[in-house]
This record gives structure tokens, sequence and C-alpha cells, in this order.
């Protein structure tokens, strides 16, 4: 097992243990947020791997997770938005900002490793999007669905 592989495992085992503790335990809002750097995590896991193993279907992998995870936690906020409460769920700015960090720094080791070309494009782009679907993601937790007056409907049913 090299160094990359090592990283990669550590990445998955360290940073699963509080996602799943968090996504079994909570409220609504924290749990989606967990999900969210869940998918982070394995995303940057992933990128890790295939440096480690030389596996290019894994940064594939990466790519899909680190567009339907961000994707993922959008539309479980607009099926759940009556179930969550007003602001943002407790300590997701720290976890927002170490999911950014992570990215940026697993981001930078594999393009520091990767010769130019299509794969250092790859990595590129799933750091940004890993980065900036965090962002979004917590930021629509903390806003929560925005609805234009008159559009609320009680009772559950169509009218």
């Amino acid at each position: 097992m090299n160094a990359w592989a090592a990283c990669g495992a550590a990445l998955l085992a360290f940073g699963m243990l509080p996602v799943i503790w968090r996504v079994a335990v909570g409220p609504p809002a924290g749990r989606l947020l967990a999900q969210n750097a869940g998918s982070t995590v394995v995303a940057l896991a992933f990128l890790l791997l295939a440096q480690g193993y030389g596996r290019p279907s894994y940064v594939d992998l990466s790519l899909v997770l680190s567009l339907l995870g961000p994707v993922g936690t959008l539309v479980c906020v607009r099926l759940l938005d009556d179930d969550l409460t007003d602001g943002s769920p407790r300590g997701s700015t720290a976890v927002t900002v170490g999911c950014v960090a992570a990215a940026v720094a697993v981001t930078a080791a594999v393009c520091a490793a990767t010769p130019p070309g299509r794969a250092l494009v790859k990595a590129l782009l799933i750091g940004v999007l890993v980065a900036v679907g965090n962002v979004v993601a917590t930021r629509a937790l903390s806003v929560g669905v925005v609805r234009e007056p008159g559009t609320e409907q009680e009772g559950g049913g169509a009218r």
C-alpha cells in the first residue's frame, strides 16, 4: 500500500465515522449536512485512491459523485422543506470550511502529482465542484426553500 492509498483509506475511515453518527442521530437539517459531507469524503477518497492504484475509473466515479452529492442534498432540502427548521444546522460553517479545506488540500496534492493533460483537468474540476457544491448545499440548508407569496397550500391537497 502506497501513501496515496493509505491517505484515501484514512480519509474514508476517519471521515465517515462522524458522518455516519450524524446521519443516524440528529435533526433533519443536520442529517442532510452530514449526507453532503459524506459525499465529499467519498469523492475525495476516490480521487486519492485513483492516484494510489493508478485507476482512472476512480477519477470518473469521483467526478460523478462530486456532481450528484450536492444535487442530492438540494433535492432533499426541497422535499423536506416543511421538516427543516429555520436557520442553519449547528456546526454547518465548521463542516463546510472543513470540507472545502479538504477539497483544496486533496486536489492540490493530486494535481501536483498528475502530469498535464485530461487527468489534471478532471482533478481540478472535481476540486472545484466539491468546494462549490458544499457551499451551495450548506447555503440552501440555512436559507431553506424560498416560496413565492400565495403558493403555499395547507392541508396537502390540490385545490
